[in-house]
């Protein structure tokens, strides 16, 4: 009888504990956040994938019209002249490609909800992999999008490195 009432104790003590831990909002603001890039490049992955057998040039030019935008003019013309140059297998290579990143978007955003050190490290990689390309980007065409993707992707970088340096001092494990 002691040892089942120890049991219950020792259950209730590691229930108060759990419902006393602190959630880390920037993990779960940078996880949402992952989450939703993922549904994006989700839907534009399955677009990608959807448009392999269509003419994207009359696709452009129905959206164009719908946009009423005209669509003889110049941005119109430069778009449907791009598309009509993109080939049936690059369209199902990039649709490929970003289903899969989406799917990394998705570890990373889950892994952070739930607060893994895991996702930490992981999303800490894989920012990092992608800041050389942002910069040449941004060198290349410089725009305010592209400046506030990398200084978003700083910033991410900055707290998940301070937070995981804090956790090795704290003694957290995987």
């Amino acid at each position: 009888m002691q040892g089942n009432d120890r049991k219950g104790v020792e259950r209730r003590g590691a229930a108060d504990e759990r419902a006393a831990r602190r959630h880390d909002r920037g993990l779960l603001a940078i996880g949402a956040f992952k989450l939703v890039e993922a549904v994006f490049f989700l839907l534009v992955g399955v677009g990608a994938i959807h448009f392999i057998h269509h003419d994207l040039g009359d696709a452009a030019t129905r959206l164009a019209m719908r946009l009423r935008i005209d669509p003889d003019g110049r941005l119109a013309s430069w778009v449907v002249d791009h598309l009509d140059a993109i080939t049936a297998h690059r369209l199902r290579q990039f649709g490929v490609v970003t289903i899969f990143y989406a799917g990394l978007r998705v570890t990373e955003g889950v892994g952070l909800l739930l607060e893994k050190l895991w996702a930490e490290y992981l999303t800490v990689g894989v920012t990092i992999s992608f800041l050389p390309w942002e910069v040449y980007e941004i060198t290349r065409r410089p725009d305010w999008i592209r400046v506030c993707l990398l200084v978003v992707n700083l910033v991410v970088v900055v707290y998940l490195v301070r937070g995981l340096r804090r956790n090795r001092r704290g003694g957290r494990v995987v």
